[in-house]
């Protein structure tokens, strides 16, 4: 049985507090940061990896097979331990609910966690780029299967509007920290895979927009040629606002108010009674008559 939202939501505080210390030692946190990045994009490269095939043979189960394979990427930056942003968005404003943190720390740990993603993105799209594990089967007059899905996908997102890729990032960020709350609810830890596989499954399969998983996306295109750096600002520009409002306001700031709800119920009121007096706990109790003598 999953733990109450209360009860989480202490744990999320606490977690919360811990963070904002550790992001004060910035060498260390920044390692954290960048492996997170790193994560994700292995979720990236298998992603398009096991994808292209289907693409290329016009599977109508290729959505469905990119999306179950995604769930690596939370599973390695929860069991291996790491700094992911879209999963701080969450945890920092319950802990900011809470008053564990302050809105600095808040501030601190966002930006320090968004800026290790991108580099460990970067250095692992770079990585990737150096191997040529996407160019296999590629030939001089076309390209592999993996780089003509890895075009055709920044292809489409750029071809998004603002408002579109909000949205899609909302409802993304939204599953995501979903999933790492359900985690954070369960003691088990194979409930804890499932629920982060499952809730990743539906932002990939669904199409909605992550921002880390873009950095990454983005990377490899540009550095293949199909792409340029500016896409990828653009698209960031959009879809950490978006990432922000579905884990922290949407997510983690509903279960916050829900659980600050069920610490806090309305006192009960007791009818005063002739010789009735104060309790320790602030109710009234009777007093017991004297026996007479």
């Amino acid at each position: 049985m999953p733990i109450s939202v209360s009860e989480a939501v202490d744990e999320a505080g606490a977690l919360a507090r811990t963070k904002a210390e550790q992001a004060r030692n910035l060498p260390r946190y920044a390692l954290a940061s960048l492996l997170a990045g790193a994560y994700v994009g292995v979720a990236v490269v298998l992603l398009i990896s096991v994808g292209a095939p289907l693409v290329s043979a016009a599977s109508p189960y290729s959505k469905l097979v990119q999306g179950a394979v995604f769930g690596v990427a939370l599973t390695l930056v929860v069991f291996a331990g790491a700094e992911l942003f879209t999963g701080n968005t969450m945890t920092m404003l319950q802990g900011l609910f809470r008053r564990d943190v302050r809105i600095g720390d808040l501030a601190v740990v966002w930006v320090s966690s968004l800026a290790g993603n991108f580099v460990g993105s970067l250095a692992f799209a770079a990585a990737v780029h150096q191997s040529g594990a996407l160019t296999i089967g590629a030939t001089p007059a076309e390209a592999s299967p993996a780089q003509a899905l890895l075009g055709s996908i920044v292809e489409g997102k750029d071809a998004a509007g603002g408002g579109q890729l909000f949205w899609r990032a909302v409802l993304c960020n939204a599953l995501v920290c979903l999933g790492l709350w359900m985690a954070a609810r369960t003691r088990s830890d194979a409930a804890k895979c499932i629920v982060l596989w499952w809730a990743l499954l539906a932002f990939v399969a669904s199409g909605f927009e992550h921002s880390v998983a873009n950095m990454t996306t983005f990377s490899l295109a540009t550095l293949d040629g199909s792409a340029t750096w500016s896409m990828l600002f653009r698209n960031l520009a959009w879809t950490v606002p978006g990432n922000i409002v579905g884990g922290a306001l949407v997510v983690g700031g509903s279960y916050a108010w829900l659980g600050a709800r069920a610490r806090a119920p309305e006192p009960e009121r007791i009818a005063a009674a002739p010789g009735a007096v104060p309790s320790p706990n602030g109710r009234e109790q009777q007093l017991e008559p004297e026996p007479a003598v």
